[in-house]
């Protein structure tokens, strides 16, 4: 895609990638082989029938080509934004081992931008079957859930702690990676499917567990947002950040237009962000558009990044500095941040990943000057309610255990997404979620 300019993009929070023109989504869809086995459908975690819409935008139908994506996929414009599809789709995709790839994400970003620019249609309901569903979590696997439990015609009330619905959508990917009206389109169409929201409602504090037994089935999908720390010296210093809370306050709290909204947040000069994923990166291009100089502390090296490549291409472009083979030590400050100490890493064998496991390097420290720490090492299952839940089995990580079919230990209760996985990729929680509504309704004898 065309991308904007980065002395442009740098000064607001506007979408960095531009899309494909019509001429363009035509051409690349033209070049679909439309194989008789698609390895790519068997790449997609929710199973979209790639070639058929692929073929339907090379014939010029792109409401069509996103009425196939919808089939499959209730949120096409937010996964052809953010998915992986070049660890997925585009990987088996049959034209890589000669050339480039059908850009397939690309092409299911431009079917749905163009069907939301018409119009959307509210997805057809089943008959009312009588059966109340109760979802806990409005972010990727909450709002699939709801929306495939409401398309089988359960009563379907979704619960959202927070004053908007999203999960990670909302709060975690910034616009620019991910614009806020497209979230709020898709939500708004599933809801609009008759999903009964309940806004600003905790379950586990402001709704107690007991108050859920009065549905006919229960599913969490209350993410991974539990943020984890490195338990080193100086963490608890005015100016260290996890990346959920200063994502959460720039993009859900817009901290970024303080005193207009009346969430702060400390004054960005200079800011290291400590990490190699998408959060990492996200947090690092965010303090960029805030006017900061920003360095990322990665411990492995640059070609061992879990970030994709296109979010270590526009943070480079932007200005983040990386410095890999390094890890943090010590937070350094009496109350406020005033640098940080790292320690160089060597890499050794391979893990079962196949990355190199990193060591330090005894006495070789070096200091990087910073006013403002951002910790993006993970995240892990939010614990307010799985806490609380009797019944349900729980993982070392204090994840929800699941079956592949989404059942918990409790036999009315599922679960999907980061919950149940730790935190992982919209596309795979949309899945997750999936399974877990098939085997709701199947559990109903629907």
């Amino acid at each position: 895609m065309g991308d904007r300019s980065v002395s442009d993009r740098l000064k607001d929070f506007e979408e960095v990638d531009m899309g494909l023109s019509q001429e363009e989504a035509i051409e690349e869809a033209s070049r679909c082989l439309q194989c008789k086995k698609p390895g790519c459908v068997d790449g997609c975690p929710v199973n979209i029938d790639i070639p058929a819409f692929i073929a339907l935008i090379a014939n010029g139908d792109f409401i069509g080509a996103a009425s196939s994506i919808r089939e499959q996929n209730l949120l096409p414009a937010i996964c052809g934004r953010v998915c992986p599809q070049e660890t997925q789709c585009e990987e088996l995709c049959i034209l890589g081992k000669k050339e480039t790839p059908i850009r397939i994400g690309q092409l299911e970003r431009f079917a749905a931008d163009q069907e939301r620019n018409k119009g959307l249609t509210v997805p057809a309901r089943k008959p009312k079957t009588g059966k109340r569903v109760a979802v806990i979590g409005s972010g990727p696997a909450g709002i699939v859930a709801a929306g495939e439990l409401a398309k089988d015609g359960h009563d379907v009330v979704l619960f959202e702690s927070l004053h908007t619905p999203g999960g990670v959508l909302t709060y975690g990917i910034p616009s620019f990676r991910l614009p806020k009206d497209v979230v709020k389109a898709e939500i708004d169409l599933i809801l609009a499917m008759g999903v009964d929201l309940k806004l600003n409602h905790l379950v586990g504090r402001t709704v107690s567990p007991d108050e859920l037994e009065g549905f006919d089935a229960v599913l969490l999908g209350t993410g991974a947002g539990l943020p984890y720390f490195m338990g080193i010296p100086g963490e608890n210093l005015s100016g260290v950040y996890s990346a959920n809370e200063f994502l959460t306050r720039v993009n859900l709290m817009h901290a970024e237009r303080f005193p207009e909204y009346d969430t702060p947040i400390a004054r960005l000069s200079r800011v290291v962000v400590v990490g190699g994923g998408n959060v990492a990166m996200d947090a690092a291009r965010t303090a960029r558009r805030m006017g900061a100089k920003v360095t990322l502390v990665y411990r492995r090296r640059e070609e061992d990044l879990p970030a994709r490549a296109a979010e270590v291409h526009h943070a480079k472009e932007e200005g983040v500095e990386i410095f890999t083979c390094a890890n943090p030590v010590k937070i350094l400050g009496e109350q406020s941040v005033t640098g940080i100490e790292c320690i160089r890493m060597k890499m050794c064998q391979l893990d079962n990943g196949g990355r190199p496991v990193p060591e330090p390097v005894e006495g070789d420290t070096f200091t990087l000057d910073c006013d403002i720490v951002i910790l993006a090492i993970g995240q892990g299952p939010n614990p307010v309610l799985v806490s609380q839940i009797k019944g349900v089995e729980k993982g070392r990580a204090g994840n929800v255990v699941t079956g592949e079919d989404g059942r918990t230990s409790h036999p009315k209760i599922f679960a999907a997404g980061d919950v149940t996985t730790g935190a992982a990729t919209v596309i795979l929680a949309m899945g997750g979620a999936k399974q877990a509504a098939r085997s709701i309704t199947a559990m109903f004898g629907n």
